[in-house]
């Protein structure tokens, strides 16, 4: 669990960095990505930034060599916008969550019969008549 202080600097981090790849960086290969979290190490040495980008395997892989490139541009900048001693180095990780959870959805989706999709109207419980 970070300390309050490390949070503080992980979310503003996540905010500047999301504001420069929108506005600074005109790297082609970067393209359209979203910033989903950052991870500064407790030495505050380094940083891992979670992005998502979208689009095929490969493209997305020239987005992280686009961020990777931008990288010493966004640490340069972070450090004049900053107010830390020391603006950790930028390590950018593709977020696979997403995609993680909608793989785990589609195999839950094969594996589980769907509510009521197999239920046979034979064996539903039926409801007493009511006596008049």
């Amino acid at each position: 669990m970070p300390s309050k202080r490390l949070a503080r600097l992980n979310e503003q981090l996540k905010r500047e960095i999301a504001g420069l790849l929108r506005k600074e960086v005109r790297d082609p290969r970067v393209g359209s990505v979203s910033v989903t979290g950052v991870e500064v190490a407790a030495d505050l040495a380094s940083a891992r930034v979670w992005v998502r980008s979208m689009g095929t395997d490969a493209e997305r892989a020239e987005s992280l060599e686009g961020l990777e490139a931008a990288a010493p541009f966004l640490r340069r900048t972070l450090g004049r916008s900053l107010h830390v001693r020391r603006v950790p180095e930028l390590r950018f990780q593709e977020d696979r969550s997403l995609r993680e959870a909608e793989r785990i959805e589609r195999i839950l989706h094969e594996v589980l019969p769907e509510e009521g999709a197999d239920a046979d109207p034979e064996d539903a419980p039926t409801d007493p008549e009511p006596e008049a």
